[in-house]
């Protein structure tokens, strides 16, 4: 049943003026374990993320309101996207891999290994428009049976890949974290942000993309003023909206100063833009699958230039 509270937005800075929305927030959701990765498919308009230590992905539909179990035993899934072709790419925490789901429902493995050794556990992915697929892996999963499953570190780091998509060669592009987890391109796909949740104050860093993959720079973009950063995601004017322990944290694009929060009653973990116009703000919360209309719009990123990978 959906429930409703008072969207509480806090002004930092003027830049934040008309960045807000409906007066109240939808909870479309509740009685997960810890809620996490919302990935919005426009073509069914419907909303798959993850109930990590219940091990299932759940289904929020758009038309309906329903809510049901999208897959059971989800490898203790956690981040989700939507690749270009409309195809649900998924962080295997348990599994330690990164997965996606073909049209049919069948299961292709994109990544599980680098360089022999097994993945740590996948934690948050993004998709680039010529179908590299770029993932962080920290090791949350295998810290406990909680949220995964025990195990050691092969790798021994935590480290930031992609996915390449003529071969699927696995490759690092990022090897100076330490606890990579959320992740996003800019609209023109020339930078690429990444959070670290471990670093003291937890915060966002930016990189240039280079053509063949590689990335340079890496300045930190931003700081965490309320707990930890989790997921992000930017919007049509390059602002980026990060989950943090209060709420959705906003920050200008050029400066990286805070402008502005959604206040929420519970911890975020992950946020995406949808709805037809992208502007629906899907947030999980803890326990909740939250939504609100908003004055902004989600950046829509290019299709994809191949299939998206030959695996």
């Amino acid at each position: 049943m959906v429930d409703t509270i008072e969207a509480r937005f806090e002004t930092l800075d003027e830049r934040f003026a008309l960045c807000d929305g409906d007066y109240v927030v939808q909870r479309l959701h509740t009685g997960a374990r810890k809620a996490e990765g919302p990935a919005y498919f426009a073509a069914g308009r419907y909303l798959v993320w993850s109930d990590i230590p219940n091990d299932r992905l759940l289904r929020w539909d758009e038309v309906t309101g329903a809510v049901g179990v999208f897959r059971a035993s989800s490898g203790y899934a956690n981040g989700n996207t939507v690749d270009r072709q409309g195809r649900l790419v998924t962080c295997e925490q348990g599994n330690r891999r990164v997965t996606r789901t073909e049209h049919d429902g069948s299961v292709t493995v994109l990544a599980d290994r680098f360089r022999g050794k097994r993945l740590n556990s996948p934690n948050d992915v993004v998709v680039h428009s010529d179908g590299s697929v770029w993932f962080t892996d920290p090791p949350y999963g295998i810290n406990s049976d909680y949220e995964g499953v025990r195990g050691e570190s092969e790798i021994g780091a935590s480290y930031v890949y992609r996915v390449d998509p003529s071969d699927g060669e696995v490759r690092v592009v990022a090897d100076d974290f330490s606890r990579p987890n959320g992740l996003a391109f800019s609209a023109d796909e020339r930078r690429l942000y990444i959070a670290d949740t471990r670093q003291e104050p937890s915060h966002i860093r930016v990189f240039d993309v280079k053509d063949d993959g590689r990335l340079t720079g890496g300045e930190v973009f931003a700081e965490c003023t309320a707990g930890r950063f989790d997921g992000f995601r930017l919007d049509d004017a390059g602002r980026i909206w990060a989950a943090a322990y209060d709420g959705v944290h906003c920050f200008a694009p050029d400066d990286g100063d805070l402008i502005g929060k959604l206040l929420l009653p519970e911890a975020v973990s992950n946020l995406t833009f949808g709805g037809l116009r992208l502007n629906h703000l899907f947030i999980t919360a803890s326990t909740s699958l939250y939504s609100l209309r908003v004055t902004v719009n989600g950046v829509r990123y290019p299709p994809g230039r191949n299939d998206g990978g030959s695996r």
